[in-house]
């Protein structure tokens, strides 16, 4: 899903807009508006989210939907059509920045921006070799980006943890507690009843 991701004030929104930090070594941007046009069911969608930190992740707090075409009206039966979380979840990875270097200088890339472009957050090696090798740090920095981006957009994150590096949900589950008693989750949860097997 293509989604055009903005600060609440209408700004691009870039890895300069994430000025909150979180966890360890994230920030993210405050809110956003996202929007999207679904070419299937002719509407466009209109959301804007904040992050709510008693939650840990981005609330939904507007939603306007626009017909793109005169055939389809809003109504209660095209509204269904409408789906929220998925903007959400596509509009998310902009939001979120994190920096590769310590230096107070240091450049800090959105997620987006550092995604591969089959659909995956962690690049193959760099998750191959964080399962192979296991330096602390560089897994602990995996984990809070792939925990981050699941909880901040509502996704189960030992889903998205056993998917992306490829580990059965104990590992999944035993790397996401390290990372959490060294503070590098802290203002990050999942939503309650999120399994990681559905």
């Amino acid at each position: 899903m293509k989604v055009d991701v903005k600060t609440l004030d209408g700004n691009p929104m870039t890895a300069a807009a994430a000025v909150q930090p979180l966890g360890s070594g994230l920030r993210i941007a405050p809110g956003f508006a996202a929007t999207t046009t679904d070419e299937t069911t002719g509407l466009a969608t209109r959301i804007e989210a904040k992050y709510i930190r008693t939650t840990g992740r981005y609330i939904v707090t507007a939603v306007a939907v626009e017909s793109t075409t005169d055939a389809v009206e809003v109504n209660a039966n095209t509204l269904r059509q409408v789906t929220v979380q998925a903007i959400v979840q596509a509009a998310a990875p902009h939001c979120i920045a994190l920096t590769l270097d310590d230096s107070p200088d240091a450049t800090w890339l959105s997620v987006s921006e550092l995604s591969s472009r089959d659909g995956r957050l962690i690049p193959e090696w760099l998750a191959a070799d964080v399962v192979k090798r296991g330096s602390s740090e560089a897994r602990l920095d995996v984990i809070q980006i792939l925990y981050g981006v699941a909880a901040l957009s509502g996704q189960a994150p030992l889903r998205m943890i056993m998917d992306e590096l490829g580990v059965p949900h104990r590992t999944a589950s035993d790397w996401t507690q390290k990372a959490r008693a060294a503070g590098r989750l802290d203002g990050m949860s999942a939503a309650a009843g999120r399994k990681a097997d559905g």
